[in-house]
């Protein structure tokens, strides 16, 4: 993935990290913990990507032109995040459709419009708008509709400790908001196996 200018500063951070370390009563120097200020670091880098793309970037001119004004479904498209509150990961499938006017977007990009927002500290109200405003924005379809289900580890690890709740957000614009047929259309495809 693109990504800028690194914007961490590798000392500090693995500075703060060994401190950290010790602060819970282990040795930042034994072979096990060594590096993994360093891992950290690289694993933080990944986690945040989504702050060097922008749906543009990676859409990257992959609009046909083409006659089709049927809804258009990606389901199951695997996300990763961290949540912004705990920096604790959150994870699951995003669902999206779009019904196009004119244009199509190369079937590949939308999982990587949702690694642009998911790729960066987020709560997942906001992902799932971010997701369709950004498929509005690029598209200009008649609607889009995403949904997204994840299980969030500051739910299951900490707090309230509930490891099967699982948490479900949709985003409908255009048509998929204003027509009651095209949003049961919708969530009746997103039911079939």
């Amino acid at each position: 993935m693109k990504r800028g200018p690194d914007p961490l500063d590798p000392e500090s951070i693995q500075s703060l990290l060994r401190a950290a370390i010790a602060s819970v009563g282990e040795n930042p120097d034994r072979p096990g913990l060594a590096k993994t200020p360093e891992r950290v670091i690289e694993s933080f880098r990944n986690f945040t990507a989504g702050y060097g793309m922008t749906p543009a970037d990676v859409v990257n001119g992959a609009l046909f032109e083409e006659r089709c004004d049927d809804m258009v479904m990606i389901r199951g498209i695997d996300l990763y995040s961290l949540c912004e509150h705990h920096l604790l990961p959150f994870y699951g499938r995003c669902h999206v459709a779009y019904i196009p006017k004119g244009k199509l977007i190369g079937l590949s990009k939308v999982p990587r419009i949702v690694e642009v927002f998911s790729k960066r500290l987020q709560v997942q109200e906001r992902l799932t708008n971010q997701i369709a405003d950004a498929l509005m924005e690029v598209l200009r379809p008649r609607g889009v509709a995403v949904v997204i289900d994840a299980f969030h580890l500051c739910m299951a690890m900490r707090g309230v400790e509930k490891q099967n709740a699982h948490t479900r957000t949709s985003a409908l614009l255009g048509c998929f908001r204003r027509q009651a047929t095209t949003r049961a259309e919708f969530f009746s495809l997103l039911r079939k196996e």
